[in-house]
């Protein structure tokens, strides 16, 4: 792998820039140096194994989290410095999140609204998501492609120029991911910038632009799902499929 795919990615005006990123916990390394930059409207994919730090990146990325050191800036706003600001402008689905049980769909969106200065229609966005049925409903009963609907709409109250979604898709049925990959793609197409956390290869061939791979704390590679094939030689008879590719990479010793 060249020097150029494991640690490039820089973007003209980029809206999220991350730079040499570090994070630890009680002596325990997640993060030793995570690099990459996301345009405007791009949707990029976060991938890596378990415990590669994937969800570290992103809540330092969204203010949840203080790095150790690095840079990050967000439509210009370092979030650690600024964690209001950059809170009203991106949203974020957790990775795992629950309301309580008897909430219902709408009044979970309206309490939500209430955090934000211009949130988005309740009405409308209900609709987008495929939730305007269910509005009366308790979280306890929804199921579980539901509650994922439920997530992206909370996601996108505050009406965000960037989104990050956090294994969206996990535990799904086909049906559920089909119809959530859907609802992403919506989302992209409405110009918001998507940062997508996944373990699924094809989510990221279906949705991404570009994607990131993060392994033991450190950006492996940055590139299009293209690119990354022909980094692993799926062009000259190697890797023959995006996933192929992927574990083909992280196989591979860091450096090589």
């Amino acid at each position: 792998m060249t020097g150029a795919q494991a640690l490039g990615g820089g973007v003209a005006a980029a809206v999220v820039d991350v730079r040499g990123l570090a994070k630890g916990f009680r002596g325990v390394t997640a993060l030793e140096d995570v690099t990459f930059s996301v345009a405007a409207g791009e949707t990029f994919g976060i991938l890596g194994p378990n415990g590669a730090g994937k969800t570290t990146t992103v809540e330092c990325v969204t203010g949840a989290l203080r790095p150790d050191a690095g840079h990050i800036s967000v439509l210009g706003v370092d979030p650690a410095a600024d964690r209001a600001a950059v809170r009203e402008r991106v949203g974020y689905q957790l990775q795992s999140a629950a309301l309580p049980p008897a909430l219902r769909v709408e009044e979970a969106l309206r309490l939500f609204a209430a955090f934000y200065p211009a949130p988005a229609d309740v009405t409308e966005l209900l609709r987008t998501v495929g939730l305007d049925k269910h509005r009366k409903r308790p979280f306890a009963k929804l199921s579980g492609g539901q509650k994922q609907r439920l997530s992206i709409a909370l996601a996108l109250i505050g009406n965000p120029d960037v989104v990050v979604f956090d294994e969206l898709t996990t535990g799904l049925d086909p049906q559920g991911r089909r119809d959530v990959r859907q609802l992403i793609q919506r989302v992209k197409d409405g110009g918001i910038t998507v940062l997508l956390v996944t373990h699924y290869l094809d989510d990221v061939e279906r949705l991404c632009d570009r994607l990131a791979i993060i392994d033991a704390g450190r950006t492996r590679f940055v590139g299009t799902p293209q690119e990354l094939l022909s980094a692993s030689g799926g062009n000259d008879g190697g890797a023959g499929s995006l996933e192929d590719a992927y574990l083909a990479f992280i196989e591979q010793p860091a450096g090589e």
